[in-house]
């Protein structure tokens, strides 16, 4: 395999194992799925309640790559871009760590609409920032051969990149936290969560600054051209 193949290949593990990641962090939404099982005893509402968390994780990572899709056309500024996205992470990272508290428009959704829930709450915490650095490397790689490609054909390859980003990301996503749901739903119930709840607050938003700084050193290292 060629260097360039290993480079994406090594892209797309990162896409999958930050969806993992997310799924296991408790904040993106699994307790609720398995609330949601518990209180209707019925499986398939867990199966539903994780539906719609990752139709929300999915439409918010898409949202947040979305301008940066559009932005990538500007392939004399893409070097720019890519180092101004890196440092946007890691700022946002440690913004979360000064600013501990989440926002209070979180508490004010219904707990019945889960989709809007997941969706708010991977806004707020920075779950589409951490999969910038890594979307623009992937676009870059697919479109080394495509420099002179007329400007419409750049944005629709940008948007699918970036659907399929987001479609990968949270089918991972929901892998790891589903199984978890399933877990506590079939054998340890919801006590267990409430007594033996991990907070990933503080490592959530460190990953987000070791991601920034990781990728604004290899852009800023990178050759210009």
């Amino acid at each position: 395999m060629t260097g360039g193949g290993w480079s994406q290949t090594g892209l797309w593990l990162a896409v999958l194992a930050s969806g993992l990641y997310h799924g296991v962090n408790p904040a993106m939404g699994w307790p609720l799925a398995v609330s949601s099982g518990l209180m209707q005893r019925r499986v398939r509402a867990l199966v539903v309640a994780l539906f719609y968390l990752a139709a929300g994780h999915v439409l918010a990572m898409f949202v947040v790559m979305l301008p940066f899709a559009m932005l990538a056309i500007l392939l004399a500024w893409q070097r720019e871009i890519q180092l101004g996205a890196s440092v946007l992470v890691a700022g946002f990272g440690a913004f979360l760590l000064i600013c501990r508290r989440h926002p209070r428009v979180l508490a004010r959704i219904p707990p019945g609409r889960l989709a809007l829930w997941s969706f708010a709450v991977a806004i707020a915490h920075g779950a589409g920032l951490m999969l910038v650095p890594v979307y623009l490397g992937l676009c870059r790689a697919y479109r080394m051969d495509r420099a002179h490609q007329a400007a419409q054909s750049l944005i629709d390859a940008d948007l699918r990149m970036a659907l399929f980003v987001s479609a990968a990301h949270a089918t991972a996503m929901i892998a790891a936290g589903g199984l978890l749901a399933w877990l506590v739903y079939r054998y340890l119930g919801l006590k267990f969560v409430s007594r033996s709840w991990f907070n990933l607050d503080a490592i959530w938003a460190s990953s987000l600054i070791l991601v920034g700084m990781l990728s604004l050193a290899v852009n800023a290292a990178a050759p210009v051209g």
